[in-house]
């Protein structure tokens, strides 16, 4: 399929809830789509959710801003891979489970492909392979594709001018150090009050505003905050398959964020607790899920070969992913049913707000390091002008920063 062609818009009946028979050809986009994008996503979460919004909002028209960012703001109240679960919450919007599951298999499997060959040479040449060129060339690009995303979906959750406000406090807690749950959890209980004081205002309480008064993505939530348990306390240093795959469903199951906060998780568990890596090979393991495509939680295949192989590339892979396709399918289902209910659909605009606030301090972050001179400023340039006035598709921009950075590299 061209990277251009547009297709219909997502099915009324799917927003609401109702969600039509999967169809071959939208399970083929899907599996095209994602295969894709888990090809040549480079640049952590915050660069895949602005290459989904541009693919999935801007060229298909599967889904509006308004429930992209839904969906979005749906991701960061469950623990697990944000760009992912986006991935697979997309899915199911465009094909229900079947769609579910598709979307979310081929996202991950060109990276867990990827970060294997990475992880044999690795094993075999005692060394990571060589790499800076191509970042040098594809950060630039990152940034202007994340940039691009944060005005197209600014304009639609900041509506007035206390959903600006509240963005740019939680910008501002999180600069300072507030951990990215608590600001999310703090913008949702102010975006409630703020809701319920202006109801109030305009008309006295009933009883019929109890019902709005439960917040149905608590569930889902507290299942990842509390039902991981102690997975994998029992394990020694002789690494089985079964003690592998434990452990990194238990990450998979509490990790809030993304993948950057993934270095603390694996330093106490691994290095520390358990002995089955030096702090030298963690930081290898950690680098070769930032600098290859796909979700940074490949780091886990690469750290599963090194203990066990093959086989255990692929316990740590389905261990550390499979909470995200079961929150996923459990909240899912729930997001039209927020939106419909003003209360939860306030509180959810409040999130979605925050959500973009965190993305855009973590471009900034990431531009610290990728434009470190003339050569990557001008990429940026050059990258936001085709990207806003030409639209021309972010998949073969970041192709040709690759170029470009081998060429003129470091």
């Amino acid at each position: 399929m061209p990277v251009g062609r547009r297709t219909e818009p997502i099915e009324p009946s799917s927003v609401e809830g109702t969600l039509p028979r999967p169809r071959r050809h939208a399970l083929r986009e899907l599996a095209w789509l994602f295969l894709k994008l888990g090809t040549v996503a480079f640049g952590g979460p915050a660069a895949h959710i602005a290459m989904m919004e541009d693919e999935v909002v801007r060229r298909r028209r599967w889904l509006t801003h308004e429930q992209f960012l839904d969906l979005l703001g749906a991701t960061n109240l469950i623990p697990g891979p944000n760009s992912t679960e986006l991935a697979i919450h997309v899915g199911h919007a465009r094909a229900g489970w079947a769609g579910l599951l598709v979307a979310g298999v081929c996202f991950i499997s060109p990276a867990v492909a990827i970060v294997t060959g990475c992880a044999w040479v690795y094993v075999h040449l005692g060394r990571l392979p060589a790499a800076a060129g191509v970042l040098y060339g594809v950060k630039p690009v990152v940034i202007a594709v994340v940039l691009q995303a944060l005005w197209r979906l600014g304009r639609t959750a900041l509506r007035g001018p206390g959903l600006a406000l509240l963005a740019l406090g939680a910008a501002g807690a999180n600069v300072l150090g507030v951990d990215e749950l608590v600001v999310l959890a703090c913008a949702a209980l102010l975006a409630a009050l703020v809701h319920g004081a202006r109801d109030r205002i305009r008309r006295p309480p009933s009883g019929a505003m109890a019902g709005l008064l439960l917040p149905p993505l608590a569930p889902p939530t507290l299942l990842g905050v509390t039902g991981a348990g102690a997975i994998g306390a029992g394990a020694t240093a002789a690494v089985k398959l079964w003690p592998l795959f434990a452990f990194f469903l238990k990450v998979g199951s509490v990790l809030f964020g993304s993948g950057y906060v993934l270095l603390a998780f694996l330093r106490g568990g691994l290095v520390h607790d358990r002995g089955w890596l030096t702090e030298s090979q963690l930081l290898d393991a950690v680098a070769i899920g930032q600098v290859t495509p796909g979700p940074v939680f490949t780091t886990a295949t690469f750290i599963g070969y090194l203990l066990a192989g093959a086989p255990g590339a692929a316990a740590a892979t389905v261990g550390i992913f499979l909470p995200a396709f079961v929150f996923v399918a459990i909240s899912g289902p729930l997001v039209p049913r927020l939106r419909r209910s003003r209360l939860a659909g306030a509180v959810l605009d409040g999130v979605n707000a925050a959500s973009l606030a965190l993305m855009a301090v973590v471009t900034a972050r990431l531009a610290a390091g990728a434009v470190v001179d003339r050569s990557t400023l001008g990429l940026v340039v050059v990258s936001a002008v085709c990207l806003l006035g030409f639209r021309v598709s972010s998949t073969w921009l970041v192709l040709a920063g690759a170029i470009v950075g081998l060429a003129a590299g470091p």
